[in-house]
């Protein structure tokens, strides 16, 4: 037997599931071989090794259901194994009390504020790796779908399937997802409403910085945010809510930053003015509301309270902070 006819002989060919449509081809053989790169991935594409149905295709591909792909021997041993973190029945039990909703595709949770996403240089504890706990009855392993800051507490949605994934996904990438956010900022935004249109690049390469951009720079990506004052101390301190239109690293904490009224707490945006006597140090930023479309239909719309340190600041201000409203999943015909 010839070289190639063992590599013939070796070819899988795997029919897309309905729970896999609209996934991308580069997910859907990381779901089906885990420890391949992404590296890897986009060679087999583009030299044609990797088809679906019969057709070169690019790593982005969305799949249809149906679809066969085919897929030659790969290098599964290629990538680090997950960093499991394993909890005892308390810390496990600690995780689900964040739990806001639960149904068969979606688990929503009230992330603390000091609690990464995902991990990363000098981070041990991090959600990703926490997952395991969160699957109760489900065959899969729940999945991120999108991102909050470490510092930033509140609403944070897993899939808990890979169609749903694929969903969630693109209900972010396009207008099917709507996020509310309340900040606590050092002095006080004029006008007190308005929109910052202002673009975004990021600072150091793969840094988490961002920084205010024209918007013919290199690396420079559209960023815009409406805000409104929803109370203010003088001008001393602002509340503010903020709907973030685009979703760029750290888009709400540079724009507070271009408006002159940084983040209270967030020092890499803030400097000087990051802290004041008084207030925790914390940063004072919270995914107050998630209003996006539900993988079986419908809007599922979720808030989540404000955390302790942020309560108490607003308090300590005379505002009054209204209490969430309970889950809501609107079956619009």
């Amino acid at each position: 037997m010839t070289e190639t006819d063992e590599t013939e002989s070796r070819l899988e060919q795997r029919i897309v599931s309905n729970d896999e449509a609209q996934m991308r081809l580069d997910r859907f053989l990381r779901r089906h071989h885990p420890g391949i790169t992404q590296g890897v991935i986009q060679r087999l594409c583009r030299t044609g090794q990797v088809r679906v149905a019969g057709k070169r295709v690019e790593a982005s591909t969305r799949l249809e259901p149906g679809q066969a792909v085919r897929i030659p021997p790969v290098p599964d041993s290629s990538a680090p194994t997950r960093h499991v973190i394993d909890l005892n029945s308390h810390e496990a039990a600690d995780l689900a009390k964040l739990v806001l909703y639960r149904d068969d595709d979606v688990l929503v949770l009230d992330k603390p504020a000091g609690l990464a996403t995902q991990g990363g240089k000098g981070i041990a504890r991090h959600l990703d790796g926490m997952l395991d706990a969160l699957q109760f009855e489900a065959t899969e392993r729940p999945k991120l779908v999108h991102r909050l800051d470490r510092g930033t507490s509140g609403v944070l949605i897993l899939a808990r399937n890979s169609f749903a994934a694929s969903a969630l996904a693109a209900a972010f990438r396009g207008r099917d997802a709507a996020k509310i956010y309340w900040a606590l900022v050092v002095g006080l935004p004029i006008p007190l409403e308005g929109r910052i249109d202002l673009p975004l690049a990021r600072i150091g390469g793969a840094g988490a910085r961002t920084k205010p951009a024209a918007r013919n720079d290199e690396g420079a990506a559209a960023a815009i945010t409406d805000y409104r004052t929803l109370d203010h101390a003088g001008r001393k301190f602002a509340w503010l809510e903020l709907r973030p239109l685009t979703g760029r690293t750290h888009q709400l904490r540079a724009h507070c930053a271009a408006l002159e009224t940084p983040i209270l707490g967030d020092a890499p945006y803030a400097g000087a003015r990051a802290y004041a006597e008084g207030f925790e140090k914390q940063m004072h930023l919270h995914a107050r509301r998630l209003s996006i479309a539900h993988p079986r239909g419908g809007v599922l719309e979720i808030e989540a309270d404000a955390p302790p340190h942020i309560r108490k600041a607003l308090t300590s201000l005379g505002f009054t902070i209204p209490r969430a409203a309970a889950p809501l999943l609107n079956r619009r015909s």
